[in-house]
């Protein structure tokens, strides 16, 4: 019976630290997230974000005419890697 009770105290300490972690995270500004520690998943897509932004620039900046369709692609590869980026550096680890 001592060690049921055991059990459910661990349970219900684990909620609390895990609550209080969450709501720690939820008090974080905007820089306090873009400064704290990102989930390695998070990092791969920021990074795939950038490469995207960056092949969207160059695509965009080239001073050949390009077809319309692919200077349309790229501006909306520009906005996808962007958004991917600022969304993945924001993600906190938790």
């Amino acid at each position: 019976m001592a060690g049921d009770w055991q059990t459910a105290s661990r349970f219900f300490t684990r909620k609390i630290q895990l609550l209080m972690k969450q709501q720690e995270i939820d008090r974080l500004s905007i820089i306090g997230r873009a400064n704290a520690e990102t989930p390695s998943f998070f990092l791969k897509l920021r990074n795939i974000g950038l490469a995207l932004a960056a092949v969207s620039a160059a695509l965009l900046a080239t001073p050949v005419a390009l077809p319309a369709i692919v200077t349309t692609i790229a501006g909306y590869l520009g906005v996808a890697g962007a958004v991917a980026s600022a969304v993945s550096q924001v993600t906190v680890k938790g």
